[in-house]
């Protein structure tokens, strides 16, 4: 079996994704939840980081040791925080200890990110590098526990640079129309890994989440995401709204047995792996989302 059937498999259909900011609990709680999650049967747990949030490398190897079984994920880990060396060995470090458990996702961050850092916002050339770097430090020392690296890639570029240097994307804030585009490109040997946001309720409640969201990324003038959506076939006017096709593809809302059957759609669309993300902002009613959800989504396959 390759690396990726072993993710493939170790992973199963469903796991969840939790927020990085201002999500900030006590570790404890952290770790109880991840802990919850896994038991409800959710395959992977995922997080990230972002300005003034907890290192990534040090926070998952305190959930690893404080878990068994579920594979964690970083969503992402921020290229603007460590070199490419680095993040190669913190991800060969993690995985020696916890083998078959860590998928170590990067990602480019935002421009403010890199104006911090007296860089210009190449993001391409930036993760070109970077992913280069990586490359360098494995080959010179090998690892001796193989582990998945998976690239937030949403554009053309990005999803070909995860083809080419990774083991697969892991798209971020995508509506479902993404998945299969993304497919095409990586093609059927790479992981495909989509975060996802879910919400029991009406497309009325979905809807005020989506303003909430697209409303925030016009004012930070986050332009790869509005290409994006746009590359799909949207317009200014499915934001303002938003309209009821972009609510729907960017958010699976209803039941939770309607919204286990959105997820197997995205599933057969080319998703190896979705990662859910409740519409909330406790990690509290987080979880409790998810947890009424379980039932529904753990028992789709892949």
């Amino acid at each position: 079996m390759t690396l990726i059937e072993e993710t493939r498999a170790r992973l199963g259909a469903v796991g969840a994704w939790l927020p990085t900011a201002p999500l900030t609990p006590p570790p404890e709680a952290e770790r109880a939840a991840t802990r919850r999650l896994a038991e409800l049967g959710y395959g992977s747990v995922w997080s990230g980081e972002g300005p003034g949030t907890r290192e990534v490398f040090a926070h998952f190897g305190d959930l690893l040791a404080s878990t068994e079984n579920v594979v964690l994920g970083t969503g992402i880990a921020n290229v603007w925080s460590r070199p490419g060396r680095t993040a190669q060995s913190g991800g060969t470090t993690l995985a020696r200890a916890h083998p078959g458990r860590f998928v170590l996702g990067v990602g480019i961050g935002h421009a403010f990110q890199a104006e911090k850092y007296g860089e210009k916002y190449r993001p391409y050339e930036k993760m070109r590098a970077y992913l280069s770097e990586m490359d360098s430090t494995a080959a010179e020392k090998p690892a001796p526990v193989a582990f998945p690296r998976v690239l937030a890639a949403v554009g053309p570029r990005m999803l070909e640079l995860a083809r080419e240097f990774t083991d697969g994307a892991h798209p971020f804030a995508q509506p479902v129309e993404h998945t299969p585009y993304a497919r095409e490109i990586l093609g059927q040997d790479k992981l495909l890994i989509p975060q996802q946001t879910v919400l029991i309720g009406t497309r009325e409640d979905a809807r005020e989440h989506v303003l909430r969201l697209a409303e925030q990324i016009r004012a930070n003038n986050v332009k790869g995401y509005l290409d994006g959506w746009k590359r799909l076939g949207y317009t200014d006017a499915d934001f303002t709204g938003p309209s009821d096709r972009f609510t729907d593809g960017m958010v699976l809302w209803g039941t939770p047995k309607t919204i286990a059957g959105r997820l197997a759609e995205l599933l057969d669309a080319g998703a190896d792996h979705v990662l859910l993300s409740p519409a909330t902002e406790t990690l509290e009613s987080i979880v409790d989302v998810l947890a009424e959800l379980a039932p529904a989504v753990t028992a789709v396959a892949r």
